[in-house]
């Protein structure tokens, strides 16, 4: 599941977007094999009760007390819901990986909004506002 706004998350591939400004997304009556928390606005206490048996709770961010790097340790010995952290591999190979994917139009990534450079500051608060669907991009434009 994936939260947003309506009609928000089109191109995320979503099953169902739920209006977190509207309703408590955690209160769903709906049970799902993953929940991906892919701003970091959750937590596994929060989201586990969504989860189908085995099912998997994925975050970008490191929760409250960096639980989500002790909990993907932890949760496997409960052999029920588990909490999986994606640990970023940066290596030639991941570069050539995303070259590929993009020069095929496989890879599309979603862009919420672009702010040049002197509006860095506007681009910091839009962001603060955990409204923003997608990646902000900021314009540096070279000064030749």
């Amino acid at each position: 599941m994936r939260r947003g706004a309506s009609g928000a998350g089109q191109g995320l591939g979503r099953d169902r977007v739920v209006d977190h400004t509207a309703q408590d997304f955690t209160r769903d009556e709906q049970s799902y094999d993953a929940v991906f928390d892919a701003v970091g606005k959750s937590t596994f206490g929060h989201c586990k009760r969504l989860l189908k048996p085995g099912g998997v709770y994925l975050s970008s961010d490191l929760g409250p007390w960096c639980q989500n790097l002790l909990l993907p340790l932890v949760t496997p010995l409960f052999r029920g819901r588990k909490v999986k952290f994606p640990f970023p591999k940066q290596d030639q190979e991941m570069v050539r990986c995303f070259r590929d994917l993009m020069e095929a139009g496989e890879f599309r990534p979603v862009i919420d909004r672009r702010y040049p450079l002197e509006q860095i500051v506007d681009a910091h608060r839009y962001v603060e506002t955990g409204q923003k669907i997608g990646n902000v991009v900021i314009i540096v434009v070279s000064p030749n």
